[in-house]
């Protein structure tokens, strides 16, 4: 039972008691948190099976045999398609996305980047500069490839446990409902990574009765918050 100082504490900081309310808006359309049979129909099932499919189709080891052999176009088309399966893009960034990878250029690096950013050896940051100044050179025709989404969506379905999706604009009515101090700026950078990252690992200690398994757990109850779906 909480003590009537930390009653009262919670009482008077406004932090405290926008994560208190955040946490009630989730569990109020989710009465089984994150293991509520809704939340897995209507957030963690399709990306949860997304990852699965990476693992089966360009896990690490199929990944480096697929760019040992020079097959990037095969690498860019399952990437491609995995996520095709899920909600996470846009359509413009999906056609963005497919068209930079039309050139045997922008496959291979594309292909080759990915690789570095699932499976590097490197700290995530070094991982996560080096993707940015990937997608800011592949080719471009009409919308721009380096968004935010696109930044970190691949990330996401290949490693759960390590990277967290980002939508701008539905992250920041997050973190400002729960009281957390984002740090954001429009063009990827990791500082605004790492800020994000910092806001799911305090996402994660404070619900931690609830046992989110890993960054799509999180990813949701960000999108929860802050997205029109859920008013």
């Amino acid at each position: 039972m909480a003590t009537a100082a930390a009653r009262a504490y919670r009482a008077f900081d406004p932090n405290a008691r926008g994560a208190s309310r955040c946490r009630r808006k989730f569990l109020r359309y989710f009465h089984g948190g994150f293991r509520d049979e809704t939340y897995y129909d209507w957030e963690r099932g399709y990306k949860e099976k997304a990852h699965a499919r990476w693992q089966e189709l360009l896990h690490p080891r199929e990944l480096r045999a697929l760019i040992r052999a020079g097959q990037f176009d095969e690498v860019a088309r399952r990437a491609v398609g995995i996520e095709a399966r899920t909600n996470l893009l846009f359509s413009f960034e999906k056609m963005a996305v497919r068209d930079a990878l039309r050139t045997s250029a922008g496959a291979r690096n594309f292909a080759k980047g990915l690789l570095d950013l699932v499976d590097g050896r490197a700290a995530l940051s070094n991982r996560f500069d080096r993707w940015i100044a990937t997608l800011g050179k592949l080719p471009r025709r009409q919308t721009r490839v380096l968004t935010w989404p696109v930044a970190t969506v691949f990330g996401f379905l290949a490693r759960p446990d390590e990277q967290i999706f980002f939508k701008p604009n539905v992250t920041r009515r997050a973190a400002q409902a729960y009281g957390y101090d984002f740090s954001y700026a429009s063009r990827p950078n990791w500082h605004t990574y790492a800020s994000l990252l910092a806001f799911a690992s305090k996402l994660r200690r404070d619900l931690s009765d609830l046992k989110p398994r890993d960054m799509i757990d999180l990813q949701s109850f960000i999108w929860v918050q802050g997205s029109d779906e859920y008013p």
